[in-house]
Parts: C-alpha cells; sequence; structure tokens
C-alpha cells in the first residue's frame, strides 16, 4: 500500500508569483521607502498541486492583503476559501507569507520568503500537513530570455525538498490613460520529493524448511519531476488599480499510484486552468 502525502498548497505559488509579476509593474513607478497596502482578490479555476488534484476538482477563491514595508519587504496574508460540489463554498484557512525582493534593475531578480500556513481543525486540504514552508528563487534577467531557478524546504511531519527551473520573456506596453500592459509568456520544470509508505510480502526459506511469507513495510523517498507547465501571465495597470489574467496548461509527471486503490492514489492529468484578480494599492 502506499500512501501520498502532500505539503504544499497551491495558494502558496498563486500568491508568490502573483506578488512577483505585480511588482515588475511597478517597481518603476513606486517610491522606493514608502510604505505601501495592497488589496486584492484572487479566483483560481482548479486547485492543484503540480497537476494533482482532489477527487471534487475544487476552484479556489483568495482575499489577499499585502503590507510593503518598503520596495524589497512585505507581508502577505490570504483566507482560503475552497469551493466544489461536495461542500459548497468553505473556509480552509489562512496563509501567511513573509518575504524578500532583491535584484539590480535589468540585469537580475531574487524573492526569499516563509509561509506559515493557519489551517482549521477540520480543513479538507490534503496539503493541511504543511506547518511551514522556506524558498527561495533567483533570476537572470535579459532582453532575449529570463532564466529562473529556485528551490525549497517544506516541513510538515517530515521535510520534503523541492527545485523548479524555468524561462520567460516579458512584453512591457506602455499605454494611454498612462495605464501598463505586461505580458510574460513562461515555461517552467517542478521536481521535488515524494514521500509514501510501501508493503510487500517476501517469502523466506531455510535448507529444506518451508517458507514463511513475511509482510514488510518501508518508508520510500524519491526525488522525481513533478510538473511541466506552461503560463502566459496577463498584467493591466492603471494608476493604484491591477487586473491580472494567468492562464496556464500544466503537464503532471511519476504520479503515485497503487493498483486497485484510487483512493490511495494521487489523482492528475494535463489540464488547463486560469487564474483571475484584482488588486487596489493604497
Amino acid at each position: 500500500m502506499k500512501k501520498n502525502i502532500f505539503n504544499i498548497t497551491p495558494v502558496f505559488f498563486l500568491l508568490v508569483s502573483l506578488i512577483s509579476a505585480a511588482q515588475t509593474v511597478s517597481d518603476s513607478t513606486e517610491e522606493k521607502d514608502k510604505v505601501r497596502f495592497k488589496l486584492g482578490v484572487f479566483y483560481n479555476s482548479n486547485l492543484n498541486y503540480y497537476g494533482r488534484t482532489d477527487s471534487l476538482h475544487s476552484s479556489g477563491l483568495f482575499p489577499v492583503v499585502e503590507a510593503w514595508l518598503n520596495k524589497n519587504l512585505y507581508i502577505t496574508a490570504a483566507p482560503v476559501f475552497v469551493i466544489n460540489a461536495s461542500d459548497g463554498f468553505d473556509y480552509a484557512g489562512t496563509v501567511a507569507i513573509a518575504g524578500y525582493r532583491f535584484g539590480k534593475e535589468n540585469k537580475s531578480a531574487g524573492n526569499i520568503y516563509f509561509v506559515k500556513p493557519f489551517y482549521k481543525d477540520n480543513s479538507q486540504l490534503v496539503q493541511s500537513a504543511l506547518k511551514a514552508q522556506v524558498a527561495a528563487s533567483g533570476s537572470w534577467l535579459n532582453e532575449v530570455i529570463n532564466v529562473t531557478a529556485g528551490g525549497d524546504i517544506k516541513l510538515s511531519d517530515k521535510f520534503d525538498f523541492g527545485v523548479s527551473a524555468g524561462l520567460d520573456h516579458i512584453f512591457r506596453y506602455e499605454l494611454s490613460g498612462p495605464s501598463v500592459l505586461v505580458i510574460d509568456p513562461s515555461a517552467y520544470v517542478h521536481a521535488g520529493t515524494q514521500q509514501f509508505t510501501k508493503t510487500y510480502y517476501k517469502q523466506s526459506s531455510f535448507l529444506l524448511f518451508p517458507g514463511v511469507q513475511q509482510q514488510i513495510t518501508e518508508e520510500v523517498s524519491n526525488f522525481k519531476i513533478l510538473s511541466y507547465e506552461f503560463s502566459v501571465p496577463i498584467i493591466y495597470a492603471k494608476g493604484k488599480f491591477q487586473l491580472l489574467v494567468t492562464p496556464a496548461y500544466v503537464l503532471p509527471q511519476n504520479l503515485v499510484t497503487v493498483a486497485s486503490r484510487p483512493d490511495l492514489s494521487e489523482r492528475g492529468k494535463n489540464m488547463f486552468y486560469a487564474t483571475l484578480g484584482t488588486k487596489w494599492t493604497f
């Protein structure tokens, strides 16, 4: 028997990617040392963990509050509401992130952040085992293509490790109004540890004596590619408002499956999904 262990909610990825993308629009117009607050709300059409989904194919709604203490240091909190046919509209918990963005203009960018989830005791999210996460990523920026690499450590009852690498190219258009349109086609590969238990039977024997069948249970940890993902974040900003749309296509890899036990197997398939949202800065 194998038991899947998920350690991170897709909301983390969405929040961090939205923070990075939205800040790309704001960097050239906002004062470096001015304290700013941002309010937003986002909808994700199909919550997934590297293409893995629950059996109900849940979508998600999460309001977001950001506090930027300066141009680099930020704190974010997001209540998570899960929407599906079984539970309807259900509050699952709140995700808090503290991070630091850095880099040299038009040359490099980086992000170090700490994630702390606060789930309800009866949360239905399979990712609710996560206790904390620390992650970092860095990008080399140039006019042709941006190269990004990152890694993370996740803590539940055990430690898990993940890495990612990606390519993107930012198209930025200054429009009348004044307003800005940013389009960022991206391609990423994600890898990480998969921890589960494996049970099998071993036939033992000694010389001419008949063998005895023994049940062996082992803890297994594999480091494998988890998914390939292609997305096109689109951000329109005018004054203090931003509109964000991110269509994406994910191809999950190395799903953990258990013969004749779909309830213990990871569910996942190639699929499109989208994130829609808006932000207001004050």
